[in-house]
């Protein structure tokens, strides 16, 4: 793509944008997502990189990216052709490089595209890169993954709402997350903020929960409710008919009534943002979690939580807390909308009760993860 900006009644966002590209050097190029990306960003100045090296290049001494002549917000949007079979290698490439300059996207906020020549791979592979550059640093905005998959059929509803075709909502869908990108703005931290920690732990043996109280005697200023969800105090969302989620979530109800109406909707209503306390059962969130983003969504139909942050406790026995905080991000920032401050997650590895605080340097984890608590709620 041209790197110059492009003049339209399109509204410019404070600054330039990062348009980080990968593609394979010399190989093919993807029309479509190249028309969508020139449509969707006219009137944007950019800098575009599509190698790894020009990442490399652009990085300071201190491990963090910073392109030459850089003026205003830090916002980067990752553009990805994922081809018939998911598969780009300069892609992998940009994920060993973050994974490798953990620092390199500190302060900046992101958005993803991801384009596709099948109906698959598109939000595998963007969960996975917003993950991995989270952990360099980067937040994302609610809702920022546009898909473009091969028949742009996702696009029907948005499409059908916006009175254009497919391909003009796929557009149109560009254009709004960069607007979103540009709004991300700093917390205010004049006011007394609150946090609602979410768990279904057992507070004796739970690794994850004792965890969360080591970070807790860190957090200054900031109001904690904590709920617990458990003993089958939370059944699962058995999904509604749409009018009848959107008549009781008007009223900030559900049909089935119970602590969800009660204590949670409440809470996260009047919350700067939600921690989930998320020990891994079975390389997953545990039953009650998941019913309780399940049950979000009848408030979410009348209520959106981009102003609302998205924190993690994850411990796992022996591996795999990135699939669970790849599940948060898919459920509650992908699709819910939470916005995800940079380092979102506190990931550790701990098995028999007890384990997790005899980590070593543990202590001083808590205490970082507390102090990005602090600064991004």
């Amino acid at each position: 793509m041209e790197q110059e900006e492009r003049e339209t009644g399109t509204e410019k966002t404070d600054g330039e944008i990062l348009l980080i590209r990968p593609r394979e050097p010399g190989g093919r190029e993807n029309s479509r997502l190249l028309k969508a990306l020139r449509e969707g960003l006219a009137g944007v100045r950019l800098q575009e990189v599509t190698e790894v090296s020009q990442l490399e290049a652009m990085t300071d001494e201190s491990g963090r990216l910073a392109p030459e002549g850089w003026t205003g917000k830090h916002l980067a949007l990752f553009a990805i052709d994922l081809g018939e079979y998911g598969v780009n290698l300069e892609y992998t490439r940009l994920l060993g490089w973050l994974r490798s300059h953990p620092k390199s996207l500190e302060g900046w906020t992101g958005g993803v595209t991801a384009d596709a020549d099948s109906d698959l791979y598109t939000k595998s592979a963007a969960r996975e890169l917003v993950f991995t550059a989270n952990r360099a640093g980067c937040a994302f905005v609610g809702r920022p993954l546009v898909e473009g998959t091969k028949t742009l059929s996702n696009f029907a509803i948005v499409a059908s709402n916006l009175g254009t075709d497919l391909y003009g909502a796929y557009v149109e869908s560009i254009k709004l997350l960069v607007k979103e990108m540009a709004k991300s703005q700093e917390p205010d931290k004049e006011r007394k903020r609150e946090l609602l920690v979410l768990h279904a732990s057992s507070h004796k043996s739970s690794n994850t929960y004792a965890v969360w109280q080591g970070v807790k005697q860190y957090l200054t200023d900031i109001s904690i409710t904590e709920i617990g969800l458990r003993n089958g105090t939370l059944a699962d969302c058995s999904g509604c008919p749409y009018k009848m989620c959107l008549h009781f979530g008007e009223r900030g109800s559900c049909f089935y009534g119970g602590v969800m109406v009660e204590n949670v909707y409440p809470a996260v209503k009047k919350a700067d943002g939600i921690l989930l306390l998320a020990p891994n059962y079975n390389d997953a969130l545990s039953a009650n979690l998941t019913a309780f983003i399940n049950r979000l969504t009848a408030l979410f139909r009348t209520t959106r939580f981009y102003d609302k942050k998205l924190f993690g406790i994850v411990v796992s026995g022996y591996s795999g807390s990135d699939l669970i905080a790849e599940q948060m991000i898919a459920a509650l920032n992908m699709n819910k909308t939470f916005y995800l401050p940079g380092h979102f997650a506190m990931l550790e590895t701990a098995n028999h009760p007890g384990e997790a605080m005899k980590l070593p340097r543990i202590e001083e984890r808590m205490r970082q993860y507390a102090k990005r608590i602090q600064n991004n709620l």
